[in-house]
Formats: C-alpha cells, structure tokens, sequence
C-alpha cells in the first residue's frame, strides 16, 4: 500500500542519482577497506579464543545440532553457567570461515571489514533513501561511519562480527520496510530480516520496533486526520495493518528468545557490573544514567577506548554532587531537545533525518542501557555499532543546515570536516595496530585504563603463560589492590607462589569471596593429595564435582584417590563425560584386564583404536595410535585370536601410509596381505628344505621381484588401478599354482618325513613352494603361526571410502 512520500529533498534524475549512488558506494567502501588495512595482520584475542579457537561449534568437532542448541561460547543453552547469548547466525559465519580457512586469522579478519564495507554501502544507501539527507551529505555520513575508531572492537576483533552481521539485516529491515512502493510481501521480508539480524546478536530485534516507530512518524498526518474527523482513512488502515503483523511477530519473537533461557536468566557477578548489585537505588540510576551519557561522549570524542571496561574503570557515582552528573545533565538535555524536534516535527516533517537519527541512536541501544535487563557488562564499544548509524546522520544533517543557512561557514566546515575525517581514519588505524596481538592489547588498554583490575589480571595470565612468574605475580597482586575480593587472582596466585601454605591460603581465600570458585577446590584438593591429606583431597574434589559435574580433570583425580571398589562408576562416568577420548577407554581396560575380565577389556581396546581411527590426522603424534593399537593386540594375543592382530596391523599400516584415493589403498592392501601370507609358508620351506642352516623366516620381498609393484607408484587413473590388480591375482595364482605342481617332487625333514636335500634358495623358490595349500597341514612355521583367514574377513571389496576399509568390523 503507498504512503505519503516524504518531499524535503528535490529527487535529481534517476539515470544521474543512479550514478551518484553508485559513486557514493564506491568511495564510502574504499575508504573503510584502507581504514582497516591494518587488521587483517592481527591474531586471535580476547574473546576470540573462547568463543572460536576452543569453542567446538566452530572448529566443527560438534555436529550442526549443538550450534542450533549452544550459546555463542559454545556452552549448551540448558547450562546454569550458560552466558545465554543465543547467536547461531554469527556462529554459523564462523563455521564457514572456518572450513574454507582453518584457523588462520587472515582470512577472518578479511571477513570482517569485507562485512563492514557493506554496512558502510547499507549506511549510505539509507541515508539517502530513509533519512533524505541530500547526497553529498549522505556521503559525508556514511563516510564518517566507516573511519569512526569507536567501530575497532567490533571490526579488529573477529568476536565482534556478531554486531557488524546484526546491523547489515538490521539496516536491510529498515530499507526494506520503508520502500517508496511497499507491500504485504516487503513487510513480512522485513519481519524475517529483522528476525535474522536478531540471530546474529540479540540486539537487532530492535529493527521491529524502529520501522513501527518510523512508521507511525509518517502517517501521523493521516492519523490525525482521521481522529479529527472520526472517520478512518484507507493510509490508517494500512498502517493497522502493519502495526498488527509487526507486533504480533515482535510478541512471538521475544517470546522464542526467552524460552531458549530453558528457565533460568544468565549469572552476573559484582566483577561484570558493579553498579547492578549495589544495594541503593539512586547510586544504580546515577551510576546507568552517567554510563549511558559516556556512551554517547564516546561517539562525539572516540579517544579513550579499551576493550574492557570492568572492574574499577569507572567507579560508582554515589553522590549528587559528583562533577560527572554534570556530562549525564547534558547528555539528556540534548536528547530531550531532540525530542521536542520529533514532536514538534510530526505535522510538517521537515526534519526526517533528525526524526530517524535519533530512533537509531536510541532504540538499539536500550538493551544495554540495563534498563530492561541487567547486563554482563559495565561498557562495550561494540554495541555502539548500531547506535553510531544515528549519531552520524544527526551530525551529517547538522552540516547540512549549516551548509545552506550559513553560507559563510561553508569554508569552516570544510576545514572541520577534513580534519574531522583525518583524525577519525588516524585513530582507526593506530586502534587497529593495538588488535596485533594479546600483549599489545593489554599493554595499550593498561595506559589508557590503569585502574582497571581486570586487565592487571589478563595481563598476568599472559606473564604466566610465557614463564614470566615474577612480573605475572606482580600484576595479579597489583589486581588484588585494585579489587581486594578478586577470587581468580588469588587462585592463580596461589598456583605461583612457593611453599604449601602459602598456596592453601590464597585458594582458600579464593573459596572464600567465591564459594563457586571450581578451579580453587581443583587445586586446592590437588595440594591436598601431594601433600598426602588423601580425605581433605577426596572432600574438595567431590565438591569441584558437584559444582561442576562435567569436571573432567577432577573424575581422573578421584579415579587416583578413590579405593579399588569405586573406581569402576568413575571409569564408567569417563567414558560418558567424553565418549571420543580414547585415553578413557584404555584406562577402562586396564581395569578390568587387572581384575582379569579378559574378553570385556578387549571390547574397550578395541573402541579406543576405533577412536583412533575415527579421528584420523596424518600430521598429529602417533602416540595414541601405537598406545591403543598395542594394547589392543596384546589382548588379542592373551586371548589366542592372532588372526586379529594381522587385520589390526594391516588397518593401522594402511592408514598410517595415508594413500590419497580408495583404489590405491585397497591395492596396498592386497599386496600388504598377500606379503603376510608368503612370509610363513616361505618359513616352512626353508626349515623343510635346510633346517640346519636357518631357524628364521626369509623375507617375503625375496619371493618375486614382481610383488613389490603394487606400493611404487601412485596409480593415476582407474585402468591402471585395473591393470596392477589383475597383474597382483596373476602373480598370486603363479606361486599357488607352482606350490600344486611341485607336490610330487617334496622332500622330507625330520617331523613331516620329507628328505634334506642341498638346493640353492633361488631353485627353491622357483621349484618348490610351501604345501599348506594342498593338504599338509601339519608343516607350520615354529615361528609364525597363522590361521587361515579368507580375504573377504582381511580385505574388503574396492568401492566404498578408504575409511570403510579402516573401520570395518574385525569380528
């Protein structure tokens, strides 16, 4: 249905606006490209580890199905300690990243501005469309957009990709929405598009209630017109319409979002946001209302930026008199003046792109205005990603008015806006070099924010992990001054310092300004155990457990600890805990082959080197492959199947060699198990033939030149895949048949009657061949001895995957 078009701008041709838009796009896109040059040299930090590097979702050692049901960290959404951001959108974005790239940070961080040069397009396009700002100065805001530093976080740090996602459907909704020419099907696209932009971040829900907002600012002519004459007008009906379709979808979204919580709301502690848990009711308000004025001084003067703000960086405003409720005074003085515009503005609406500045600048950001919930976080510039949008069409609309009221500024402003730009791409590009790496970053926030316990902390778990204890000491301690009740910081100290008591006294103070501190009763109940209190240690790791009930590392503890009589539930929760470590499973056989339950610990040997197989890596460690394999096959031979033990070791050669197709593979393995066979029947004729001169096998290489074709070459078509294994059956059947002819001429050796007779090796190979085949059973090698086993049990027929050969059955 059409709606009043909005004429504060005279529209140019659309062949010329055409042109100019696809100029605008051109130098808003380049521009932000070259503003971020610089990132794209930077490591994984911060919060990229958790959330990609070690989260399984995305390096795909979860199937799809935990990334619908995990959170952003990767932790399940049923978790108490899940932090409950539900972004599977961005997650996905990850995943792919990572198929395509692996874990190499280039190509992520390209990702990224890629992404935020399209916003930049988004922004320009909807400076012109929506917010009717004339061209020039649609560039100039998009322009402005694309070099504001405030944008580092969310574009520099790989995590931050959820806000830059959220805001490309979220300004795709609000093009969408307010098209010249709209319909039912744009305002359903919108819904969806503000629906995905909600799955990127939890933020971009807010689109449906902007568009509604916006909405209603257009046709309130209309609405007023009908409520003065009492008679509804068909625009009205419309936006009913409308109005009803995106409440209802909004009512159905927020609805979804809160039964993904599965109950229970995310867990903050006084450390994420110190002002949400103090006890007075004007200190949390003076304290919100300041954040969010900073928030907004942060957009106008984006020079002290840190990637965290927790913690001490900002301390609570606990009285009246406080100078920075000056800032908060101001703040919302402009905003109510901005207000007053909007309401003064509904009947003529000649100041859309104030209207539409000051909708972006506020809605998105009262999710985390704390407002409506409490958040995990005193402040984060990059939430502001959105919120910029309006603060820089507000800026560009103010030049605009300058530009044409005041033509003697013109100069002026050109000058301001130079500099302005030039400032804003300079301080992008040195944020940028501060996202290089970890150190970089913390070292360059610890100038900015000093005070900031957090960062003291983060700082010396990177001293620690580079083995610098003294200074990593330093930093946690300096943490503690800041913030006297950090319970991390006393564990990690106390798992520095020197001395037992000393140690026990910081874990123990760690429990006790955090009596869920699990890794505290993890090392404290370890102390315990090197210090012989067996039951003190047993008592802290069964609560590490019951706080933690997935604590690996504290079942393997207590699998120590416990007496001979328990051990067998806590190998059982091993294997349930993690079903795909084989180092589980083994200890669950050595258990149970030491309790002397042969056949059951087999079982469980034989699991771990299928584990093994499963996850086959030619370039990781063969430790765990020879660990299993071994244990399995001595199993194996205690039990009297050797038999087996040939199929294991024919599977674990084949793959450890890594052939690249099915068809080689399976050659290989015909030649592997043809060389097996020969080697004892080679055995048994040279003790039938020469008893005296060998007690040894020959090497079944020295049987016939012919069989060591097979693993030269690489075939590299099918017909010669076809060729060397009918050339592999011919030489097979020659020796057999060989073997049959010559079962006249056998000689006779002390056990099977057969005469010694002084034949070379060479005559005897070509003459005389083993007669096992033909019904003398009863010659074996006292060295090798070998089951008949059929080659459909030890090589299966080509055609299937070189992993349905690895993994078949061995039953």
């Amino acid at each position: 249905m059409k709606r009043r078009s909005l004429t504060t701008v005279r529209e140019e041709p659309s062949k010329n606006s055409r042109n100019g838009d696809y100029a605008i796009y051109v130098m808003v896109t380049t521009t932000a490209v070259l503003s971020y040059m610089n990132s794209l040299n930077g490591d994984f930090v911060h919060d990229d580890i958790p959330a990609i590097v070690t989260n399984g979702d995305v390096t795909g050692s979860n199937s799809l199905k935990h990334l619908l049901l995990d959170d952003f960290w990767g932790t399940p959404m049923a978790d108490v300690n899940s932090h409950k951001s539900y972004r599977p959108l961005t997650t996905l974005s990850f995943r792919l990243n990572h198929a395509l790239a692996g874990l190499r940070p280039w190509w992520w961080h390209a990702c990224n501005v890629t992404l935020h040069a399209a916003c930049c397009a988004l922004v320009a396009r909807a400076c012109v469309t929506i917010a009717r700002l004339q061209r020039p100065f649609a560039a100039l805001a998009a322009l402005l957009f694309a070099v504001h530093p405030v944008h580092t976080e969310a574009v520099a740090g790989v995590v931050g990709r959820a806000d830059v996602l959220a805001c490309i459907f979220f300004l795709s909704s609000l093009l969408v929405y307010h098209r010249p020419t709209s319909s039912k099907k744009c305002v359903w696209l919108s819904i969806v598009l503000g629906a995905l932009s909600m799955l990127a971040k939890e933020t971009g829900v807010t689109v449906l209630m902007l568009n509604l907002a916006f909405d209603f600012y257009r046709c309130w002519p209309f609405v007023k017109r009908s409520i003065c004459s009492l008679k509804i007008e068909k625009k009205c009906t419309g936006l009913s319409i409308r109005s009803i379709k995106v409440l209802l979808s909004l009512a159905l979204l927020i609805c979804l979002r809160l039964a993904l919580l599965q109950g229970t709301w995310p867990t903050f502690s006084p450390q994420d946001n110190p002002a949400a848990f103090h006890p007075s009711f004007f200190v949390r308000l003076m304290t919100f209302c300041y954040l969010a004025a900073f928030n907004w001084w942060l957009l106008l003067c984006p020079w002290s930026l840190s990637h965290d703000w927790q913690m001490g960086s900002v301390p609570l405003i606990t009285s009246g008199w406080d100078p920075r409720n000056l800032l908060t005074c101001a703040a919302f003085g402009a905003l109510l003046l901005l207000c007053y515009r909007f309401i003064a503005d509904l009947e003529v609406q000649r100041h859309t792109p104030a209207v539409i500045g000051l909708l972006l600048l506020v809605i998105p950001f009262v999710p985390a205005s704390n407002l409506l919930v409490t958040v995990g976080f005193v402040i984060a510039e990059r939430i502001l990603y959105i919120p910029s949008v309006g603060s820089v069409i507000i800026t560009a609309y103010g030049v605009q008015l300058m530009w044409y009221s005041k033509p003697w500024t013109k100069w002026i402003l050109v000058i301001g806006l130079a500099i302005l730009a030039a400032s804003g791409v300079a301080r992008t590009y040195r944020r940028n070099a501060d996202w290089k790496d970890r150190a970089t970053l913390l070292r360059a926030d610890l100038v900015t924010l000093p005070q900031n316990a957090k960062l003291h902390y983060n700082l010396g778990n990177f001293l620690r992990e580079t083995e610098q204890q003294d200074n990593a000491i330093r930093h946690y301690k300096e943490a503690l001054r800041l913030w006297p009740s950090y319970a991390s910081a006393h564990n990690n100290i106390g798992t520095l310092v020197t001395g037992a008591d000393n140690a026990e006294h910081h874990f123990l103070q760690a429990i006790k300004f955090n009596k869920h501190h699990v890794n505290a009763h993890y090392n404290l109940g370890k102390l315990y155990k090197k210090s012989g209190q067996t039951a003190r240690a047993i008592q802290m790791l069964e609560k590490c457990i019951w706080l933690q009930p997935r604590f690996v590392q504290a079942h393997v503890e207590l699998l120590i600890l416990k007496p001979e009589s328990e051990k067998r539930s806590i190998l059982s929760k091993l294997v349930e805990l993690e079903p795909n470590n084989w180092e589980h499973f083994v200890l669950y056989g050595d258990w149970l082959r030491l309790k002397g339950l042969q056949s059951l610990a087999s079982k469980y040997y034989l699991e771990a080197l299928k584990l093994n197989f499963r996850n086959r890596n030619l370039e990781k460690p063969v430790r765990g492959d020879l660990i299993s394999f071994r244990y399995t096959a001595l199993m194996y031979r205690s039990l009297g199947q050797k038999s087996r033990i040939l199929q294991l070791l024919t599977r674990w050669h084949t793959w450890r060699r890594g052939w690249p197709s099915a068809a080689a593979a399976h050659m290989y393995l015909r030649d592997w198990r043809l060389k097996m066979e020969l080697e004892g029947r080679v055995q048994i004729y040279s003790k039938a033939v020469n008893p005296t001169k060998t007690t040894t096998c020959f090497d079944h290489s020295q049987l016939s030149g012919e069989v060591k074709i097979a693993v030269k070459e690489k075939p590299t078509n099918y017909e010669e895949n076809k060729k060397q294994v009918t050339n592999l059956k011919s030489v097979r059947n020659k020796i057999v048949s060989t073997a049959s002819d010559s079962n006249n001429s056998a000689c006779e050796c002390k056990k099977c009657g057969t005469k010694k007779r002084n034949v070379s090796i060479s005559s005897q190979i070509k003459t005389t061949h083993n007669k096992s085949e033909i019904g003398h059973k009863e010659k074996q090698c006292n060295l090798h001895k070998e089951k008949t086993v059929k080659n459909s049990d030890v090589i299966p027929n080509i055609g299937g995957p070189l992993s349905e050969h690895i993994l078949m059955k061995t039953f």
